[in-house]
């Protein structure tokens, strides 16, 4: 029996070149996608980070020239110079380190140049501190005009040396930069390769495709089968495109009555789309007197008319609503927004009032040398404010809390400083019972405590802890509303409670006076002062208070640390405990480390 090229076989034939075809476009592909994959890699890894560390060494480079150039010309302490001196002890080292670790898959000409550019920085930052920020540390250097202008020939160096950096830094940048265009570059090309090649071999595919199926139906298609295809389309309601063709014989009749049919169908699909689409004028013949299906279609298209009348006056009538709604909206949303923009610049203007009224931190460390001072206001202005002074060899500190906070606290934090202020200096007093009596006096003057409110009853005021130490014989003398003392002595804590009525509340007409506290000092002693809005925190596991007695552990906890390592850790535990809740108050706390 000779050889037979069967349908099977050219079947066959056909669908093993396209999968020759396409296994030899995986395989390929799949080599390219390999080669491209390290080169992506080593721009994610390497050559970007890279070039995005030294655009940040850059920008670090512009921020400390701002930041150095801040310190010369501003005389007083300032966030700026604080930012400086973090961004030199912190975010350098940290960046210098992060590069390093990058450097390390270099070339060798480019790791010596980073080596040289971080060398060149850190003796910039040295010569910040040595020249600039050493010397310029307070007000007195700035007072001092014969050091003031020495450091002008220092700041000109300054310029030269960081000139310098800039250029070498601007051409390693470059270097890299070139790295990265040329690692694209590569990649590109063997993206363009792979590209180049699929398409080849589409082409090849689809024509071998094209070829094959031809013979294929050639040799398998008859009259008999193209006609099942096209009753078949039609039984799942698609109407065939081709026609077929007319035969003499019983399936040229059949292909006569087929056509007919499915001009018939054609028509009645072209008019219901017609109607579909809104053109309830256009014209349909059914297919006899009998078509069931092209009468539903003219009732339809009647309904269809109607119903569209009927919604295009209800959309004209939600339209108008809606433009209505948006145009009253807006209007409000614009008055909101002027509005807000009011209300926020006033309290950001009355911080500004209520910061020039605290001590700066100069004083505090002149009065105060071993001392801290932790202030967290809860809203952008504060109800809490802390007081220093010194008066006949007397050093005079308090911590007020006044009623409220934000807005409502930060006007009462104002009248109760200009008042203590006015008690001390104007009246010349320095015993603190004395002091807050005539605080007391005077809130009750200016907040008119004499008259009765709706409720028969005042509600303004303020508590306070006042305190005064004579650092010639350590006598401390204290007085204080509501907020209590705590003195810790050889690991151990001793309190002295505040009189239970605060400023400038008033309950008869009699005016209460406050207890003036006299306690002898020894060396070594750690004073506390503070508002109430510490232990009143919300937080911790449970969403409770974190309370007086475990803040009297914490000080116990934390004597024995530096006073700027206490600040730094009440901070961070009142962080902790307070967690993603709210601030309830104002927090504030006063250390004071007697020598």
């Amino acid at each position: 029996m000779g050889f037979r090229f069967t349908i099977g076989k050219r079947i066959a034939l056909g669908f093993g070149v396209v999968v020759i075809l396409t296994a030899f476009t995986f395989l390929f592909t799949n080599i390219t996608l390999n080669g491209s994959r390290v080169k992506i890699t080593d721009a994610i890894d390497v050559v970007n980070p890279s070039l995005a560390k030294l655009k940040e060494l850059d920008n670090l480079l512009d921020r400390s020239k701002l930041g150095i150039t801040y310190w010369y010309f501003q005389r007083t302490p300032s966030p700026e110079k604080e930012r400086l001196k973090t961004l030199i002890k912190d975010e350098f080292p940290k960046l210098k380190k992060e590069i390093k670790a990058l450097s390390v898959k270099w070339d060798e000409e480019n790791q010596e140049n980073m080596e040289t550019i971080s060398a060149s920085i850190d003796d910039l930052f040295l010569f910040y501190q040595e020249h600039i920020m050493a010397r310029l540390a307070g007000l007195e250097d700035y007072d001092d005009m014969t050091n003031y202008f020495v450091l002008i020939s220092d700041f000109e160096d300054i310029e030269k040396s960081f000139d310098n950096v800039k250029t070498q830094l601007a051409k390693l940048i470059g270097k890299q930069n070139t790295n990265a265009i040329t690692n694209n570059k590569e990649m590109l090309d063997s993206f363009d390769e792979l590209e180049k090649f699929v398409v080849l071999l589409g082409i090849i595919l689809v024509l071998s495709s094209i070829l094959i199926a031809f013979f294929t139906v050639r040799s398998i298609v008859n009259p008999i089968q193209q006609l099942k295809k096209m009753l078949s389309l039609m039984g799942k309601g698609i109407l065939p495109t081709e026609r077929m063709k007319d035969r003499k014989d019983e399936i040229g009749e059949m292909s006569v009555a087929l056509n007919d049919l499915i001009d018939g169908m054609e028509r009645t699909t072209d008019f219901a789309k017609e109607v579909g689409s809104g053109n309830f004028d256009s014209d349909y013949r059914p297919l006899s007197n009998d078509d069931t299906l092209g009468a539903a279609l003219l009732k339809m298209r009647e309904d269809l008319r109607e119903n569209e009348r009927v919604l295009e006056a209800k959309v004209i009538e939600r339209t108008e609503q809606v433009v209505r709604q948006k145009e009253e909206i807006e209007a409000k949303n614009g008055e909101l927004e002027v509005l807000y923009k009011h209300v926020t610049d006033s309290i950001k203007y009355a911080k500004r009032i209520q910061e020039a009224i605290l001590p700066p931190d100069s004083l505090v460390k002149q009065l105060l040398p071993d001392s801290f001072v932790l202030y967290k206001p809860k809203d952008i202005v504060s109800g809490d404010f802390y007081w220093i002074e010194e008066k006949d060899g007397k050093v005079m500190f308090s911590a007020v809390d006044c009623t409220g906070h934000g807005v409502p606290g930060a006007f009462m934090s104002i009248v109760g400083y200009n008042i203590l202020k006015q008690s001390v200096i104007n009246n010349n007093l320095t015993t603190p019972s004395l002091i807050l009596d005539k605080l007391n006096e005077g809130v009750s003057e200016t907040l008119h405590h004499g008259h009765e409110h709706e409720d028969g009853q005042a509600k303004d005021g303020m508590d306070i802890s006042f305190c005064s130490i004579d650092y010639k014989t350590l006598e401390l003398q204290y007085a204080g509303a509501y907020n209590p003392l705590y003195i810790i002595r050889n690991g151990q804590l001793l309190q002295t409670k505040a009189d239970k009525f605060p400023i400038g509340f008033f309950l008869g007409e009699e005016k209460k006076k406050f207890t003036n506290h006299t306690i002898q000092l020894q060396s070594g002693d750690t004073v506390y002062i503070f508002s109430d809005g510490y232990a009143d925190q919300f937080g911790g596991p449970f969403g409770r208070k974190f309370m007086a007695i475990p803040f009297r552990v914490l000080l116990m906890d934390i004597n024995k640390h530096p006073m700027d390592k206490q600040k730094e850790i009440l901070n961070k535990t009142i962080e902790e405990w307070r967690g993603n809740l709210d601030q309830v108050d104002d927090i504030l706390v006063m250390g004071v480390r007697i020598p």
